[in-house]
This record gives structure tokens, C-alpha cells and sequence, in this order.
């Protein structure tokens, strides 16, 4: 069975493929702390992972992963690496550009790492790209817009980075090295501030309560994910996606 992921592609079965008219997809991940009990990867194996059980159901071609984003309110704990806002902006920008010359018709950008600066850079790499082409059909979210729709759980509204839902979908997709967090933590914001330390906001690094996470809540909501997400994929791309 051919692979679907381009860069275990030869040239021609690439071209190939994009003759199809594929739906290509452009998975974002991040390098950012997780509290103490989830890795820094955590963002990019949670969209991985969602990318992959697509890519199973659809027609796709699904390009390298960017293992790298935009993070601000996580930028002084160790381990998170950021990368500037315009970087961010100017690589997504050029790769759309790269694989629209190749072909793509119909293209999913999807980032596991869900800050506001990210998202707004990607969003605007996108919006440029489609003012160029306007002929080409684009998506552009992360998975955690669709997680809050979940409604079982019992997952606090104030649940986020590191909480519930994200450590049960850790303890779901890479028990491993993921475990249960020790203390629950809801961050007081100061509405429409902008400070220097916004990691002050949370210092234990986590939103939410993981103390009560679960594998079994991890899969139920991985489930729904991949579902909701089938469904977009498909209205806005046509049924022949599939």
C-alpha cells in the first residue's frame, strides 16, 4: 500500500498522487512546556496523531510536520522554544506557495498548538496566500478548537493548556512518557493586559485540573475529534475527500 505521508514518496509517485486531487495537509506541532508531567512535544504528538487516523479515512497527502510555532504565555519555563511571529508567518506562507506550484487544489492547515500569536500567524500566512490564488479551497484551525465541543467529561469551561482534557489525550496517545498532574491550577487573568511575564499567570504552567485525567476520557475525546474533524473535511472540501 502506497504511503500517504510525501516524504516517504519517491518524485513520481508524489506527482502521482497530486494528480488525484488530494487533499494536503500541513500539520503544525510546537516545542512548549506542559507543567511537570506531560512533554514539551506535546502539541506536536497530539496533532500527529490526529493527522494520522485522518489520513487513514481520506484522501490526503500529508507533508512534514512544522515541529516549531509561536508561544508567549509559556516563553520563559525551560524547554519552550519559540519562533517569532513573522518566521512563523513567512515559513507557512512559503510552503503553501511550494506545494500550490506542485498542485494542490485543496489544503488543511492544522496546528496542535493553539496561542493566540500562533494561530494569528498562520491565519495571516494563509490569508495572504489565498488573496494570490483565490481559486485554491484552504482550512485552517487547530484541534483544540474542536475539543470544547466535547461536552462529557466533566471538563471545567477554565480547563486548558496541560489540564483535563489535554493530559487525558497525552495519557491516551503516548502513555509513555505522559502522566496524571499533581495539582490543578486556574490562572487569573487581568482582562485586556498585556505584561511582561504573562507565565506569572500561571506559574505551575498548567490550565486546568489533570489531576483527574484519564486515558479512557483521552480516547472518547480523540474519537470526537477525528469525527468532527471528518466532517468539516468534508463539507468544505466535498464528500469526494473521502
Amino acid at each position: 500500500m502506497s504511503s500517504k505521508f510525501a516524504k516517504e514518496m519517491t518524485r513520481e509517485a508524489f506527482a502521482s498522487k497530486m494528480k488525484e486531487d488530494p487533499v494536503v495537509i500541513l500539520p503544525i506541532g510546537c516545542m512548549e512546556e506542559h507543567g511537570d508531567h506531560l512533554p514539551i512535544g506535546t502539541d506536536t504528538y497530539e496533532i500527529e496523531f490526529v493527522v494520522d487516523r485522518i489520513s487513514e479515512k481520506l484522501n490526503v497527502i500529508v507533508l512534514p510536520t512544522i515541529n516549531y510555532g509561536n508561544c508567549s504565555s509559556t516563553y520563559n519555563f525551560p524547554g519552550t522554544i519559540s519562533i517569532s511571529f513573522d518566521t512563523l508567518r513567512a515559513l507557512i506562507k512559503e510552503i503553501l506557495a511550494e506545494i500550490i506550484r506542485h498542485g494542490a487544489k485543496k489544503i488543511l492547515v492544522i496546528s496542535g498548538h493553539a496561542g493566540n500569536n500562533h494561530i494569528a500567524a498562520i491565519r495571516m500566512a494563509v490569508q495572504e496566500t489565498v488573496s494570490a490564488h483565490p481559486k485554491i479551497k484552504f482550512m485552517v484551525l487547530s484541534d483544540y478548537d474542536l475539543v470544547p465541543e466535547y461536552k462529557g467529561g466533566h471538563i471545567p469551561s477554565w480547563d486548558g493548556h496541560a489540564g483535563k482534557a489535554e493530559t487525558s489525550r497525552m495519557l491516551n496517545i503516548r502513555p509513555d512518557i505522559s502522566s496524571k498532574g499533581k495539582i490543578s491550577t486556574r490562572p487569573k487573568r487581568k482582562e485586556f493586559m498585556i505584561i511582561p511575564d504573562p507565565e506569572k499567570l500561571f506559574p505551575s504552567g498548567i490550565s486546568g485540573d489533570p489531576r483527574h485525567a484519564s486515558a479512557e476520557l483521552g480516547k472518547r475525546i480523540d474519537d470526537f475529534v477525528l469525527r468532527r474533524l471528518l466532517r468539516l473535511i468534508n463539507e468544505n472540501f466535498g464528500s469526494d475527500s473521502g
